[in-house]
Parts: C-alpha cells; structure tokens; sequence
C-alpha cells in the first residue's frame, strides 16, 4: 500500500478514535473496537518446523553468529573499551598484542560486526521470512534459544565494547558506598581526580551527577562493597546484571507477543536476538537491559490482570499491583519505563468499560502504586529524590542519530557558512522543545487508541517509543531498543518492521569500538577489509546459506491468542 494510502489511513483512525472517546465520555454507546487495524497489525500464521536442509543451514548461521562474536571478543582485547588502570591485558605477551594492532584489531572487530549481523538476517528467513509474509518454515523455541545462547557467551566474557558507561555506574556507584549523595557530585568530587574509578571515567563525564534512578545506584552500591576498587570483578557484576535483564526480556517477550498474536521465535528474533542487544547491552553492559526487562515482564503481570482474569477478581488486583510495581522499578532503573503504566492504565480503564471516571481512578490506582514504590526505594536506599533534577544529564552530548539535534546543527552550520554565525545552541534551544511537543502528542494518540482498543497496548508502547527516541534531545544506539523490543511482540506489518529491522542492522554496523582513537587510514584500510572478506564470504557460501528468500508464502492458521505457557 502507498505510503500516502497508509497516511490517511492512520488520519482516519485518529479522528474516529478522538469522536469515539468523546462519545463515550459523554455516556453515549461505542461499538466495541478489535485491537488490530489491518494497514497496522495482522496475526501471524502458524506454519511447520524446518526441513532437513534447513536444519543444515541452521547450524551454519549460528555458526556463523558464534564466529562474528568471537572475532569481536578477540578484537575487544586490543580496542574494546578496556580500564585505564588493572588492565588484565597490559604487558601480557600473548593477549597484549592486540592493543598494540589497532588496525587488525578493528578490521577484526568489523569482520565480526558484519558476520554477526548478516547471520541475525538469516536467521530472519526462518522467523519472518519475507517482511510482510511468513516463512515456508519456523525454526522452534528451543532451535532459537540455543542459537541465542551460542551469540551471548562470547561477547559475555569479552572487555566492554561500545561504550565506557560502565567506568561511569562503578564510580558513581562506589560515590553512594562511601556515603556521598551521587545526584550531587560527581566522581571528580565525590572520589578526587587521582582516584582509580575516577580516572576510568570518560572527560565529560567525571563532574557530572548520577543520571540514573536510586534502584540502580542501590545495586551498584552493593557491587562497589562487594567488589571495592577492583574495576575487572566490577565489570562482570553489572555486566551479570546486564544478563539479568537480557533473561527477563526473553522470558516476557514471548508471553507478549502470543497475546498479540504473533510468532514467540518472531519477537524474540527481532526482540532478543538484536545485534543491538548483543553489541550493546551485554558487549557494552548499558542498565538499559534491565530496565527494559523490568519493564516487559512487569507489563506482562499487567496483562494478565486485564486479559486473563475477571476484571473484579482478587487475582487480578494481585497481577495489577505486582506489575505497576515491577515497571516502576524499571522506571526507578531509567525513568523511561514509567511510560508503560499509562498504557496500562488505558487498557485497565476499557477493561473495566471506558470513561473518564474509569480512565480517573485507573490512574489513580497505579500512580499510587508507583507513588509508593518510588517513595519507598528512594528512602530505604537512603538516596532520596536527587535523580529526579539530573534525568536530563545527558543532554549535553549532541546525538547524531537525534532528529531534532541534527537539524539544529545542519542549521547551525549552514548560518555559518552564509557568514551569519554559529546559533547552534540557540537553534537547539528551539527544535528540541518541538520535538517534544512532537512526541508528547504521538504518545497522547497512542493511549488514545490504547484505550479504545484500536491497538493492543503492547504494540501501542512500541510505537509511543519510536516517536519518543526520534525525537528525544539525545539518542545513543541502544535507545533504539525501547521501541524495538516491545514493538518485537506485536509489529508484523511491514511499514513497522523494516524500519526495525534496518535501523537495528545499519545502527550495529556503523557505530565505532570506543577503546582507542583511530586514524582516518585505520578505519578505511579496515573497512576496505572487511568489505573485500564480506563479499568473498558470501560467494563461496552462496549455495549453502540462504541469501535468497523463497518465492512462496505459505497460508496457514493464525496464531492463538491468550497466555503463553
């Protein structure tokens, strides 16, 4: 369908949903709505098991995930985001020759981006087959978990790629062990500039506060007892902290998208199996995991509440406050995850027959809850409110990948070059504001359609998220993940898919390792490499993998809805 038919389509839905809430806010009847729109969602149809060849190309693609991952474990020894100070690897005769290669290193590094990347595609044709259809075959739970197993151990034990934030949550962490309030000082304050965690820290960061969410620091100031100044033992505690939430967001992904009738392997393909999940938030052991964890598997407690139980029951109320509870320590990880209540709230509110005065004390139920929680964690962890004013932190970075700060800085640039000046700054003092009003109302539309039940809340989220990443002031790569993963479980149309599927592709191949500083000559003779080793690759198995998709489609029987078990 034509990108202009699919617009006028969305239009269309907006106004009917906006008459619709007013009418029933009004008392007036609304004939009930399905949660499925067909220009937007469809359920996927269930279809058999692989072949015999299929199985054998199977084991070549996670092969072949395994290897990427591995080259990428190897080269993280010479250009991953190592310790300035306890390098485990410095002076070793083995291992050491890494760092002092950094050309090889990185054209290890983008070889294994690219394979890795290119065996999560085809791993696609047994999940989603062609974007839009389904495959002839759907490899199994247990085919798709052990594949993911295999891609996860390598850059589990590998030095942290991608980002030094881990440097960041250990200082800031071992600032909240010694009793100094973390959303006051930062670890040039709180430590001393000759401090070893400190001096781990990226420049910019080391005078800044906390910008993360008193359950998070609470965690982390039991690591930094547990673990003291020793960085190594530190970063493989958060990093299994990281696992942690990779574990919750496999286990309630599948349970999400049954509900949304879609293929469990599919959202967990899309969801789990993401190189940006791989790269990121175990390679560079981002908090992100967890949050997002907490906030999936909370809003699968929700769910339960609202689909699978009588809307008065006392299991229900059990599940609700269970849920709120779970996402608001999500949301006590990273503020984001308390976006999920209102799409809760929505759904709560239709569930029990929508109105205003539904829709009022659905949301006053679950803001008491998070109220409550919020309160209780912020006073038992003795870190109080501080996180609330330094949420914004990181808006001093300015994010190529965010919409609004890369229009301000074109802007800005071109008023240079027309002799008028560099306003950058005050240009992003303009765009930024309207992208969030930009954001604010996508989001208002998507709990709109939440509560008439156009789209099923989990997918309603996913798309609230996507508006809130391209326009948020500062997007880092993983912030994709916050749409991604909840769109994971419910998108199978292809105008949410592609763009899912290739800015998780695009976004894993072009960000750069953050463990040492390149040349120009260095990263083209790697990327010259890589592409000459890419191509060769895929011609001599161009009869073995399948680049090629079929050209049927078969038709099978939709997917179920209801709890997974």
């Amino acid at each position: 369908m034509p990108i202009t038919l699919r617009l006028v389509a969305v239009l269309e839905g907006a106004r009917r949903t906006t008459l619709a809430f007013g009418r029933r806010a009004l008392g007036l009847d609304v004939p009930a709505a399905d949660h499925t729109i067909a220009v937007l969602h469809r359920d996927e149809s269930e279809v058999p098991g692989l072949d015999r060849k299929e199985l054998a190309q199977l084991h070549w693609i996670r092969l072949m995930g395994a290897t990427g991952t591995v080259l990428m474990a190897i080269s993280a020894l010479g250009i991953g985001a190592q310790p300035v100070h306890q390098n485990p690897t410095s002076g070793v005769r083995v291992l050491g020759i890494f760092a002092r290669a950094h050309t090889g290193s990185l054209a290890m590094c983008m070889v294994g981006t690219v394979i890795v990347v290119l065996a999560w595609l085809l791993l696609g044709r047994f999940t989603i087959g062609r974007i839009g259809g389904s495959p002839l075959h759907r490899l199994t739970r247990s085919q798709l978990d052990r594949t993911l197993l295999l891609w996860i151990i390598p850059l589990s034990v590998a030095p942290p790629l991608f980002s030094n934030d881990v440097y960041s949550y250990l200082a800031q962490s071992e600032i909240a062990a010694r009793g100094i309030d973390p959303y006051q000082e930062g670890p040039v304050d709180g430590l001393g500039i000759d401090n070893v965690l400190t001096n781990n820290v990226p420049t910019i960061w080391q005078k800044t506060p906390a910008p993360y969410g008193p359950l998070f620091l609470w965690i982390g100031r039991g690591i930094a007892e547990l673990t003291g100044d020793n960085i190594v033992l530190g970063i493989w505690v958060h990093r299994l902290l990281a696992l942690a939430g990779v574990a919750l967001i496999v286990w309630a992904l599948p349970r999400l998208s049954v509900r949304c009738g879609v293929a469990p392997v599919t959202a967990l393909w899309l969801g789990a199996a993401n190189p940006l999940v791989l790269f990121h938030l175990i390679g560079g052991v981002h908090n992100d995991a967890l949050m997002l964890g907490l906030m999936l598997a909370g809003l699968e407690f929700c769910l339960r509440a609202i689909e699978d139980t009588h809307p008065f029951d006392g299991r229900a109320y059990a599940w609700m406050f269970g849920g709120a509870v779970v996402i608001t320590l999500g949301c006590l990880v990273k503020a984001t995850a308390i976006i999920a209540l209102g799409f809760v709230g929505m759904a709560l509110a239709r569930r029990w027959g929508l109105s205003l005065r539904n829709v009022a004390i659905s949301a006053a139920m679950l803001g008491g809850i998070a109220l409550v929680t919020i309160l209780f964690v912020s006073s038992a962890s003795g870190l109080g409110f501080g996180w609330l004013f330094t949420i914004n932190t990181a808006n001093a970075v300015r994010s190529w990948l965010s919409l609004p700060t890369v229009i301000g800085i074109i802007t800005g640039f071109g008023g240079v070059l027309l002799g008028l000046g560099d306003h950058t700054t005050a240009l992003l003092f303009i765009t930024r504001p309207i992208a969030a009003v930009a954001a604010g109302f996508v989001t208002l539309r998507m709990l709109m359609a939440t509560s008439m039940g156009r789209l099923h809340p989990v997918g309603a989220l996913g798309v609230a998220f996507g508006a809130i990443v391209l326009f948020f002031p500062v997007v880092q790569p993983w912030y994709l993940l916050w749409a991604i993963v909840p769109l994971a479980a419910w998108a199978t149309q292809p105008v949410f898919r592609i763009p899912a599927i290739s800015f998780s592709a695009v976004v894993s191949l072009v960000v750069m390792p953050r463990g040492a500083e390149f040349e120009v000559f260095q990263i083209v003779g790697a990327a010259v490499a890589t592409v000459i080793v890419t191509v060769l690759f895929i011609v001599l198995t161009r009869n073995v993998l399948p680049w090629r998709a079929p050209k049927t489609q078969p038709t099978g029987q939709v997917v179920a809805h209801g709890a997974a078990a």
